[in-house]
């Protein structure tokens, strides 16, 4: 398996292992039909109702970087979207972002996904990073929306 599958398969399963985090595609998903399109996202939290509530994950780039004559680094920087369907009176807004607290933690607590990757430069940011989150319709649902991202490391 490539670094690259490996890298992605490994952080799937981390998030997937958080509860009540949602469906987490391995890829973006999507159907013609608005009504399949839902059911991809539809989830039934622990005690809870059914609601829209996933992830997906992209990779966005990747690069590569000599470290000696033997060795290079594949750098993968990685985008995980995800989306909770609103409930005002749940205050979901507060279920959602601890719902990110707990999965940066689950990477914090592992970082290098099950020993699949090699630990990243002391000067870069560490773990899941949120860098945008606000209301979207996702599936014709009024939604929170995050966007975190990760990179990973594997030496060649």
């Amino acid at each position: 398996m490539s670094s690259l599958a490996a890298h992605r398969a490994a952080l799937v399963a981390l998030l997937q292992a958080v509860p009540d985090v949602g469906w987490v595609h391995q890829r973006e998903r999507f159907a013609r039909d608005e009504a399949a399109f839902r059911a991809l996202y539809l989830y039934t939290p622990a005690g809870g109702t059914q609601q829209l509530r996933g992830w997906w994950l992209r990779r966005v780039a990747t690069s590569s970087m000599s470290t000696s004559t033997a060795r290079a680094l594949d750098v993968h920087s990685w985008e995980l979207r995800g989306f909770m369907a609103f409930d005002d009176a749940a205050a979901s807004e507060i279920a959602f972002d601890n719902l990110i607290e707990s999965m940066r933690a689950a990477v914090a607590a592992d970082p290098t996904l099950g020993g699949v990757t090699d630990p990243g430069p002391l000067d870069e940011p560490e773990g899941l990073q949120l860098v945008e989150a606000g209301p979207v319709r996702f599936a014709g649902v009024l939604c929170h929306s995050a966007v975190l991202t990760l990179k990973t490391w594997s030496y060649e």
